[in-house]
């Protein structure tokens, strides 16, 4: 990936950071995206050949910004969200926007800033952090599934309008990631997951990276339109 450069969003921790790490370590410039500076500051100091943007998926003029400043993008790896939980029948509709605005809404878009360079490049990799959620549903989540699970459709419909012009877009479903996220699960729902993961662990964010690095890779170029499941056979 020498001469390539890579945008993460969400990059100051958990998958993100990960993702971050693993394509630096293939040789890409990598630009950190967030929105907690000193957080990305710190991440940035610690990969080589590294930037950072502050960003803030929820406003368009942020997104704007932080791609201008950027510069040229081959890789973008959307991998930032927020969660707010709640029944679909008391889900208030702030929550509802608030989700599926930075998770989908401002995925979009931060497709929509790369998009032209990548054509004129004839070359690019787009690369949608879904969840095993998108695939499976979950209770008391209608708003983070329907984002995720949105997120697979925009995968394959880009997929097939930029196919002719050698970038290809795909998206990588983690199952139960061990990060911030999953931290706060208690032990009894912790013990609950791994009795329907085959592989009896939950993932480590680095497991994610490797997909994303391999699907960003050279090697991965013949590969468009596909959901690559990293679940540990939690969803077959």
């Amino acid at each position: 990936m020498t001469n390539r450069t890579a945008f993460v969003t969400g990059a100051s921790r958990g998958i993100g950071l990960a993702c971050a790490r693993a394509l630096a370590s293939a040789g890409a410039k990598v630009v950190l995206a967030a929105r907690d500076a000193s957080k990305l500051e710190a991440a940035s100091k610690e990969i080589p050949n590294s930037t950072w943007v502050e960003l803030d998926l929820a406003s368009s003029d942020s997104i704007k910004a932080a791609f201008a400043k950027a510069g040229k993008i081959d890789i973008l790896v959307n991998n930032a969200a927020i969660t707010k939980d709640g029944l679909a029948l008391r889900m208030k509709k702030d929550d509802w926007d608030a989700v599926i605005a930075t998770n989908l809404t401002g995925a979009f878009l931060a497709i929509q800033q790369v998009l032209q360079g990548m054509m004129k490049e004839r070359w690019g990799r787009i690369i949608n952090i879904s969840s095993i959620v998108g695939e499976t549903g979950n209770p008391g989540q209608a708003n983070y599934v329907a984002s995720k699970a949105g997120l697979i459709g925009l995968t394959k419909s880009l997929a097939q309008e930029m196919a002719s012009r050698n970038i290809t877009v795909n998206a990588v479903a983690p199952g139960f990631i061990d990060t911030d996220m999953t931290a706060v699960l208690s032990d009894d729902l912790k013990a609950n997951l791994l009795a329907h993961i085959p592989l009896k662990r939950l993932g480590k964010p680095e497991d994610i990276a490797a997909a994303v690095k391999f699907l960003a890779s050279e090697e991965a170029s013949y590969i468009t339109g596909h959901v690559l499941d990293v679940n540990g056979g939690m969803y077959m």
